[in-house]
């Protein structure tokens, strides 16, 4: 069992007047953010409001890039040239080493959103493309990956510096990869059956499964979804919970797998 996880969430998927998520409130909670860049949600305000806030209360600053899909919250899947992917990459953390800069810090790790993270966990060379992109631009980034997939598989292959994630409100398939958002139960609403599994897990060094399968996997933090409505109160249960069980909660150090 890990002594100590990482909290993270996503976050800064405001758009104009329309907002999504307390991000205010799960800065209070977490310890990183992956800050939305402007193609699946989050515009250039939103994006410097939620650095500047990240930075001020000493929570790490991820890049959270996805498909050009406002209208799908980027959840919808595409199909993208090797270039084309990793020029979508590059021109989001692009954007988020900006706003990191102007505020004083600088972006810590990077996290695929939606459709495009589903679609790494499955096909490793996708994957690839993604993060060599990102390494591109900055080499000492820390990857984020789901634990136990393809993206995993990746980061071992080109030996970055990666942190391992599970989902505390997103159910798991046997292959390690998260139940689609289209099937019942996919989502968890309950902030006391997310907390109890995540202690669970963690105390376990693995993911288990709708089918109650083991997967022993890494775990360097763990993902509280900023867009439901139960976010806030499922954030706080989760790190009570681990706290309570003696498993300390701060930024993961990032470090090759």
């Amino acid at each position: 069992m890990t002594d100590s996880v990482d909290l993270n969430a996503d976050m800064g998927e405001s758009f104009g007047p329309w907002v999504m998520g307390d991000d205010i409130a799960l800065l209070d909670i977490v310890t990183s953010a992956n800050i939305a860049c402007g193609l699946h949600a989050g515009d250039p305000d939103v994006m410097a409001r939620t650095v500047q806030t990240a930075a001020a209360r000493g929570v790490g600053i991820g890049a959270h890039p996805g498909f050009a899909d406002l209208q799908g919250f980027g959840r919808q899947r595409m199909a993208l040239s090797a270039d084309s992917l990793g020029n979508l990459i590059r021109y989001q953390l692009g954007a988020a080493q900006a706003m990191a800069r102007a505020a004083g810090v600088e972006v810590r790790h990077l996290k695929l959103h939606g459709a495009m993270a589903n679609m790494a966990s499955e096909n490793r060379e996708m994957a690839l493309d993604c993060y060599r992109a990102a390494l591109s631009v900055a080499p000492d980034i820390i990857v984020m990956v789901l634990a136990g997939t393809a993206q995993e598989a990746a980061v071992r292959e080109l030996g970055c510096r990666a942190a391992c994630e599970i989902f505390a409100d997103r159910a798991y398939n046997d292959d390690a990869t998260l139940v689609d958002r289209a099937l019942p139960g996919a989502v968890i609403h309950d902030p006391d059956r997310a907390a109890g599994r995540i202690v669970e897990m963690v105390r376990a060094g693995a993911i288990i499964t709708e089918s109650g399968k083991t997967i022993p996997a890494r775990i360097d933090t763990i993902c509280l979804h900023g867009d439901t409505a139960e976010a806030v109160d499922i954030a706080r249960t989760t790190r009570a919970a681990l706290e309570a069980a003696g498993i300390a909660v701060s930024k993961f150090p990032g470090g090759s797998l």
